[in-house]
């Protein structure tokens, strides 16, 4: 009786004694049922040397998906557009000095927003759409929009593969003198390197940066665009923002951490004052100290803030409450005057002074509130937070808080390279061919190709045959279509006997849609390319990233450049269509499952042994890929463990067709045994 076992999708990983080599297998836990069989520890019964589980016919082990993005926006507006996950990630372990001047560590989380970025675009009075690829995890996006430097920012949940977004003005009446608008916003920090804004009118909260470090101290200089912080770790460096471009810089390392800080546009020198009841005067531009003097008649000279007022006056509070502080000329020294009452029922970490005169705190707790003081009497009132009452829980502690305004009669129209697209918003302000970017899978993060090399026979399934960390960057032009495509990678992994090459087919394109190629490494002699850099003889793009593996283990910009601008959904998206090589075998390819294979593949081969791939969609009698993509950093099985013992959810995640653990890959508690894993 001939069976199909293909059919029956039975998933079957076989410890596999190969005659020319010895190997060991590492020992995990086997605990014995009833019947004789075991577990190890991930839910997978074994018996003897093998195990097996159900796969649903054409589950592909795909870990990510494509989502259409329209944005709808009546007016002139940069939109920056993340995957949203709202679990922090661990960042480490910190050492640091607290807000009273004592050492301390702990862990520090924070939120991945910021790490998930996919997309930035403009959108012109109109309508832009793209295409782009997240994880099968993540069932929301975070739209960040930017209009003249006013954010605000949405979670916008994924809808049957679409998100459709309508931007519609909140309608909040701003304060303004004459027809001068001016739109403020508190900038927040905290220990653990967040950087958010809080609109002054709404509380809602926007996420702007991830900090170089945490900090407890900010301060915005207005007039040339910048926030400023010190670190609170050593060297305690100082750091400064830039509101337009959003990039962090290090001005130097100031060798001393404090509370308190501010800029006073009057000298241009920022104010800082540290847990001795110190005040000192900085030049922003070295990080070197200009001046100090003495605070005298602080009930408590740690936490808090200052802050200058419209009229110059200096107020600053502390652990024990607000004060109004003054130059002593006769002593050389600063005296402080007390306007609270008495200590405060809470402890305020922060302080600025907004455009009404209104002074703004911020308490020290895990869940900040933001609470409002009049500089006169003392008197208070939480205006936004878990305690107000109203919809605004931060879920966060905000360490610090300063003002940044936006006037709406200043709008920077600079265009350095006439494309249409304005410098603060142009992520390319000096080359009119290009303006944004689609990363993926974000722009700090790498997904993974992995493969088995064995095909069409049977492998061991540790996929560390070859494995490729990647980042793809379309760049798009003023228009939205794609000019050039980048990709920075590395082979992660090189366990396989053989020299494998690596390769990827962009099925959208032929290859004369393709002016250059650039950046790959060829050392051997079986591949032969058509003058742009693509392979020959193809019908569609395939760009080989190397014909061997061994020598492409140092990160690598691929470049890829287009004879005209295409659009992004005749390009396609990445991780598009990548393969691998077999042992310099041009004909021999391993692709991911259910991909077409490219006009230089041959569609099956005769093998000494059984031939588990006998229709060539690289799935195999047992249900198993021989390639899988993982859109995140992968760390591969150690030799000869299959994928199974080193991910515990794994064959959850694939006998439930991906709905079950789909994100099985991540470092979370018992998702992974670290101890069976390479890199």
């Amino acid at each position: 009786m001939i069976i199909d076992m293909k059919a029956m999708r039975i998933l079957t990983v076989l410890t596999i004694l190969c005659c020319t080599f010895s190997c060991s297998t590492p020992e995990i836990e086997q605990i014995p049922d009833e019947e004789g069989t075991t577990e190890t520890g991930n839910g997978n019964t074994n018996t003897d040397d093998n195990f097996s589980i159900n796969i649903p016919e054409g589950f592909d082990y795909s870990t990510h998906r494509e989502v259409k993005l329209v944005i709808t926006d009546a007016a002139y507006a940069r939109y920056d557009v993340f995957a949203y996950v709202d679990e922090p990630y661990l960042v480490g372990v910190e050492e640091y000095e607290d807000q009273t001047g004592e050492p301390a560590s702990e862990v520090v989380y924070r939120n991945d927003v910021i790490n998930k970025q996919i997309l930035t675009a403009v959108v012109q009075g109109g309508q832009i759409e793209q295409t782009i690829t997240i994880p099968k995890f993540c069932s929301n996006l975070y739209i960040r929009r930017n209009e003249n430097l006013n954010f605000s920012a949405e979670i916008v949940p994924i809808v049957d593969g679409e998100v459709n977004y309508f931007y519609v003005p909140s309608g909040v009446a701003k304060t303004g003198e004459t027809t001068t608008v001016v739109e403020e916003y508190l900038f927040c920090v905290n220990g653990s390197g967040e950087h958010f804004q809080v609109d002054r009118d709404t509380g809602e909260m926007t996420y702007l940066s991830d900090m170089p470090m945490g900090s407890w101290t900010a301060a915005v200089d207005q007039d040339n665009g910048y926030m400023y912080s010190i670190g609170r770790s050593n060297p305690h460096p100082l750091m400064r923002y830039s509101i337009a471009t959003g990039n962090w810089d290090i001005v130097g390392d100031l060798g001393m951490g404090g509370p308190r800080l501010a800029y006073n546009s009057d000298d241009n020198l920022l104010y800082f004052s540290d847990n001795q009841g110190r005040l000192f005067t900085i030049d922003p531009y070295t990080a070197t100290v200009v001046d100090q003097w003495q605070i005298n008649g602080l009930h408590n000279s740690t936490g808090g803030d200052l802050d200058f007022a419209a009229d110059g006056t200096i107020y600053l509070c502390t652990f024990s409450g607000l004060y109004r502080i003054e130059y002593n000329d006769a002593d050389d020294d600063y005296d402080s005057y007390r306007i609270s009452a008495d200590n405060l029922p809470f402890q305020p970490t922060s302080m600025t002074i907004d455009f009404n005169g209104e002074l703004w705190l911020a308490d020290n707790g895990s869940n900040s509130d933001l609470i409002i003081m009049d500089t006169t009497t003392g008197g208070w009132e939480v205006r936004y937070g878990a305690s107000a009452g109203n919809d605004t829980n931060f879920g966060r502690t905000i360490n610090d808080l300063t003002t940044f305004k936006v006037f709406s009669d200043v709008v920077d129209e600079t265009d350095t390279d006439g494309d249409g697209v304005i410098d603060i918003f142009d992520t390319f302000p000096d080359d009119a061919d290009k303006a944004y970017e689609i990363f993926t899978p974000s722009k700090y993060g790498t997904g993974t190709f992995a493969f088995e090399d064995l095909w069409p026979s049977r492998g061991d399934y540790d996929f560390n045959d070859m494995a490729y960390s990647y980042r793809a960057i379309v760049i798009l032009n003023a228009e939205n279509k794609a000019v050039q495509l980048d990709l920075i990678g590395y082979v992660k992994s090189n366990g396989a006997g053989f020299n494998n090459g690596v390769g990827i087919e962009i099925e959208g394109i032929s290859p004369d849609m393709v002016e250059s190629v650039s950046g790959t490494v060829m050392t051997k002699d079986y591949i032969t390319l058509n003058p742009n850099g693509t392979e020959a003889n193809q019908d569609n793009a395939v760009i080989i990233l190397t014909d061997d593996a061994d020598y492409f283990t140092s990160e690598t910009t691929i470049t890829i450049r287009f004879t005209s601008p295409i659009a992004t959904t005749v390009l396609g998206s990445a991780p598009f269509n990548p393969f691998i090589i077999v042992n310099g075998e041009r004909e021999r390819e391993v692709h991911l499952p259910y991909r077409h294979k490219t006009n230089l593949a041959q569609e099956t081969f005769e093998v000494s042994g059984v031939n588990a791939d006998p229709d060539g969609d690289y799935i195999s009698d047992t249900g198993l890929p021989w390639a899988i993509s993982i859109i995140h950093d992968f760390k591969v099985p150690k030799e000869s463990v299959s994928i199974d013992r080193a991910y515990n959810h794994f064959v959850n995640w694939a006998s439930s067709g991906g709905n079950n653990y789909t994100d099985w890959y991540k470092d979370n508690p018992g998702y992974r045994n670290t101890s069976l894993l390479d890199n």
